[in-house]
């Protein structure tokens, strides 16, 4: 019995296990930036809900299921939230979630930085991708920061345009508890 007892606490409370941990809104950011009529146009979105696991001692066996409500899109301009909302951008009532679940992480040249491999869907469209992310310890958990790019047609949003770009830029500051 004395066996098993040290052997649950060793589990439960030794650092080189992973971190069962929840990305919370306050203090997040999930924003992008995409030009339209060559300015750029900046917003974010809320609702961030998911589970994180993460050992700081070992980021390669860390798991990423996250994600945020569409229709929180902000770009400072509510007309132009109305329209993303709709069918032919983000289709926000049949399509709630936009949706980042990892595959696997990988180490960089760059010993403060771990590359993240997983699937972005959108309107129901699963894309692979990759990008650099750093994890910064902050009690009682991490903070995360990385940044990619998608093409908004890949995921069908916005369809062809002469004045959006279809390249966009996310960029993610996750806090995680």
């Amino acid at each position: 019995m004395k066996f098993t007892f040290t052997l649950v606490a060793f589990i439960l409370f030794n650092p080189a296990f992973s971190q069962q941990l929840i990305p919370v809104d306050e203090g997040s950011e999930v924003g992008f930036v995409i030009k339209n009529f060559g300015v750029n146009v900046n917003g974010t979105f809320s609702g961030l809900e998911g589970e994180i696991e993460f050992d700081g001692e070992n980021p390669a066996a860390a798991v990423f299921k996250v994600s945020v409500k569409a229709n929180t899109v902000n770009t400072g301009i509510k007309r132009r939230d109305n329209h993303l909302n709709q069918e032919e951008y983000l289709d926000a009532e049949k399509f709630p979630l936009l949706q980042f679940a990892s595959d696997k992480i990988t180490a960089s040249t760059d010993k403060d930085y771990w590359f993240i491999f997983g699937k972005l869907t959108i309107k129901g469209i699963t894309r692979e991708i990759s990008f650099p992310f750093k994890a910064i310890k902050q009690e009682p958990g991490y903070f995360f920061e990385g940044s990619f790019s998608v093409n908004r047609r890949d995921f069908n949003v916005g369809g062809s345009s002469l004045t959006m770009a279809d390249e966009l830029t996310v960029n993610l500051k996750i806090k995680a508890k």
